[in-house]
């Protein structure tokens, strides 16, 4: 098992006579091996400063960030204030933290605060130290953080006046809350509320306060009282994106206030302009995202007074039907995105599409899931929206080759494309082989018809195009299907810089 004594005596042998060879002065001599060592050592970046090396931070991700704040003092004193994003794990054991924690960092401007279900969150009093800690917070996102009450958001709102964007989701603070904050940030632009426990039935209404004019962006989801929201959402002037996700209730009645106002800016500016002078601001709604939400043609028709809307979802709202979208295509005419969840309750189909493709020239972006189009309504769009660059038909049991052809044949500026759940078969994968010149990116998925010999067709015949189908092994990054095409939540994003055992996510969908 063990070695013979003459391979172990040479390889000591071995070892002596290097050992000699290196102390001996014909290698180096002492003076020599020091001046090595203290070339080896020599700190590169002590001549940056301070500045350049708080920006090459700024490319790092979270742990490599962490990592290099503990390589010096001087790294981690320039990690302390270059880091303006921080996401903290908000569980009451850190309160003894927080003073030191936001010693070190105190440029921050950016906050996350999340705290799981099994723990107990900060409170009222870690909230004020914070707010009086980070003086120049622009944004900041509560998740989960179920001990904060209405007294402790109002005391934040009236030492965070800088605030810019706020989101909060899975709290227990109420409508005093907000309206303390909209009453107190006279700069907020960016409002997102989630599963707020404290908005519930008789809650109080929210008013835009001294938000009226900054707020552009409101995202309500999962609510049970979202219409108590309607004065803040009808009197937020200069408001651009509104999104409704998943809240109980009816919404035509918000709806029609929000088209009404509309509509009085239009004739006021109607007016302003008879004067010789006009508002550039008025009817500014350029987004709205209507997600599973009792909504019916009264709201779309009221909708489509916005004339300026260029994005615009309706999903999973199962009373619109075609006279609705008939209304929002023959007055939205800047229609650039738009995206359609029929639930399959057919009630949306050819005749609203052809409408769109009457009047919306600019639309860039067409996304329809559970909606029978055919090659009627398909033909219409490719022809006279010569804009279309990205396409998405999913879990449709009308659009099959006939339809896939006629996109092949007329898309001319197509370039992303997913087909999902539709009796497509290889003959389909044929007509793409030639046609759509533009056409980067294909996704072709649960559709049974589709061989894997036509996969690999394709390939062949568009080499330079990116493919994603169920038989072939390429992806292409191409997210466009019946369960992730979606609105998503748009609140505060700190995820790109955090402390030590924080937490990141990102949910963001492209077509």
């Amino acid at each position: 098992m063990g070695q013979s004594p003459p391979v172990v005596l040479g390889r000591v042998n071995s070892l002596c006579d290097s050992f000699t060879f290196l102390s001996s002065s014909a290698f180096i001599s002492g003076e020599g091996f020091r001046d090595q060592i203290a070339v080896e050592i020599v700190d590169y970046t002590a001549e940056l400063p301070d500045e350049c090396l708080a920006f090459v931070f700024q490319f790092l991700g979270p742990g490599d960030r962490n990592r290099c704040s503990l390589v010096c003092k001087r790294w981690f004193r320039v990690d302390g204030w270059s880091r303006h994003r921080l996401s903290l794990n908000a569980q009451s054991e850190i309160v003894s933290s927080l003073p030191s924690l936001f010693t070190r960092f105190d440029s921050v401007t950016k906050l996350a605060l999340r705290c799981s279900r099994k723990s107990i969150s900060l409170t009222d009093d870690s909230l004020l130290t914070i707010s009086i800690r980070c003086r120049n917070l622009t944004r900041l996102k509560l998740r989960g953080c179920r001990e904060i009450t209405d007294e402790g958001m109002s005391t934040f709102a009236k030492n965070s006046k800088k605030l810019r964007k706020l989101s909060c989701g899975s709290c227990m603070f109420g409508a005093k809350a907000l309206n303390a904050v909209l009453d107190h940030c006279a700069n907020l632009e960016e409002l997102s509320i989630k599963r707020l426990r404290g908005i519930h039935d008789g809650a109080e209404p929210i008013g835009p306060g001294a938000a009226a004019s900054s707020l552009k962006m409101i995202c309500l989801k999962e609510l049970v009282n979202g219409q108590s929201f309607a004065p803040l959402v009808v009197g937020s002037k200069n408001l651009k994106t509104l999104k409704i996700i998943h809240c109980l209730g009816d919404w035509d009645s918000v709806l029609q206030l929000i088209g009404n106002r509309n509509q009085n800016y239009k004739e006021n500016l109607n007016c302003d302009i008879n004067y010789g002078s006009s508002d550039s601001n008025s009817n500014p709604l350029m987004e709205i995202h209507l997600e599973r939400l009792q909504v019916s043609d009264i709201g779309l028709s009221a909708i489509s007074k916005c004339t300026k809307i260029e994005n615009l979802h309706i999903l999973k709202t199962p009373e619109c039907s075609n006279y609705g979208l008939v209304c929002v295509a023959e007055n939205c005419k800047l229609l650039r995105k738009l995206h359609i969840d029929g639930w399959r309750t057919n009630r949306i189909g050819d005749e609203g599409l052809i409408a769109v493709a009457k009047h919306c020239s600019n639309l860039q972006e067409l996304v329809l899931i559970g909606v029978n189009a055919t090659h009627v309504s398909l033909s219409a769009i490719a022809c006279n929206c010569s804009k279309l660059e990205r396409l998405a038909l999913c879990g449709s049991g009308t659009i099959g080759d006939t339809e896939i052809a006629c996109i092949a044949a007329k898309c001319m500026a197509l370039k992303k494309l997913c087909i999902k759940g539709c009796p497509i078969s290889d003959i389909a994968i044929e007509a793409l082989g030639s046609g759509c010149p533009n056409l980067v990116k294909i996704k072709v998925r649960k559709c049974r018809g589709v061989s894997s010999d036509a996969g690999e067709w394709l390939r062949e015949q568009r080499g330079s195009m990116l493919i994603n189908m169920d038989a072939c092994d390429t992806d292409c990054g191409f997210e466009a299907s019946v369960s992730d095409i979606g609105v998503h939540e748009t609140g505060v994003e700190v995820g790109q810089v955090t402390a030590v055992g924080a937490s990141t996510s990102s949910n963001e969908i492209n077509i």
